[in-house]
């Protein structure tokens, strides 16, 4: 079976493998198809693309993080167009508002656990094009002030009230759209380490979701059970949608493997991922 892994970051977010090492995976898991999909930054996509051999195909995503009146959801773009102004001009805007978010962290650090960081923390800090909590958990595990980055979040920065940073979805999904890119709702029932909605709940978010333009929804996710992947299946052909799937691969800064597309580990073949070939008949 040809694997594909359309939802993978690299160290250009919040993943820990630079894009050279995250090929090596790729390679290493035999998958033939995969999107880089890092938060809110197409810079690894731009180091990327000059590093993958032609039998494997390689589409250059992004992931959105945004919010609707009622919900937050994250967004994946795949195949924009690239240079398109109006992504770029999205992206500066939202490093601008991270910069405000990764200023107030460091004070909140400072300030309430009387802990500051060195400069050789904040040099690397500042030069991440996309700074999340994840790159501070990494700074206090790696202090030995926790045992991993879940447990350093949970205690030391999920208190910390910071600015809104989300794009709206619908100026997210409006933008992927005039890139000529196909969005996707990424992991539509919840994400890793989120409670998953019920169907009642999805419903009613769907319809919020394609009002707003979305063409897919990821129904394989490394978190997802059998009985879950199957009913987004189903939503997903009777609303006349394409059907994506991806682990969300974060390297080691997650438990998530490479390729692994349900909670149970299951590859998916190619076939089934009818957003693959929608891609590859779009270049």
């Amino acid at each position: 079976m040809r694997k594909t892994d359309l939802h993978l970051h690299s160290n250009f977010s919040d993943g820990s493998e630079s894009p050279k090492e995250l090929l090596e995976s790729i390679k290493a898991s035999h998958i033939v198809n995969f999107a880089l999909t890092d938060h809110d930054t197409i810079d690894g996509c731009e180091k990327m693309k000059s590093l993958v051999p032609p039998e494997i195909y390689f589409i250059r995503g992004v992931e959105l993080t945004c919010e609707t009146e009622d919900f937050g959801c994250h967004i994946l773009g795949y195949l924009y167009n690239e240079g398109d102004k109006g992504l770029s001009e999205l992206i500066q805007k939202g490093k601008k508002l991270r910069r405000i978010k990764l200023e107030r962290r460091i004070e909140y650090l400072r300030e309430v656990w009387n802990i500051d960081l060195t400069k050789e923390e904040l040099d690397w800090l500042y030069s991440r094009p996309s700074v999340v909590k994840t790159h501070f958990a990494n700074i206090l595990v790696n202090r030995n002030l926790a045992t991993d980055t879940v447990s350093a979040m949970k205690k030391y920065l999920d208190a910390c009230v910071v600015p809104k940073t989300k794009f709206s979805a619908e100026e997210g999904i409006s933008v992927l759209l005039a890139a000529k890119a196909t969005p996707i709702w990424a992991h539509p029932l919840g994400g890793e380490g989120e409670v998953h909605i019920s169907k009642k709940k999805f419903i009613q978010r769907l319809d919020i979701m394609k009002n707003l333009g979305i063409k897919g929804l990821e129904c394989y996710y490394s978190r997802y059970s059998q009985p879950e992947i199957d009913f987004l299946v189903e939503q997903a052909k009777l609303n006349g949608l394409l059907i994506s799937g991806g682990s969300d691969y974060h390297g080691k800064n997650k438990t998530v493997k490479i390729g692994e597309l349900s909670v149970d580990g299951l590859a998916v073949s190619e076939e089934k991922l009818t957003l693959l070939f929608a891609l590859k008949h779009k270049e």
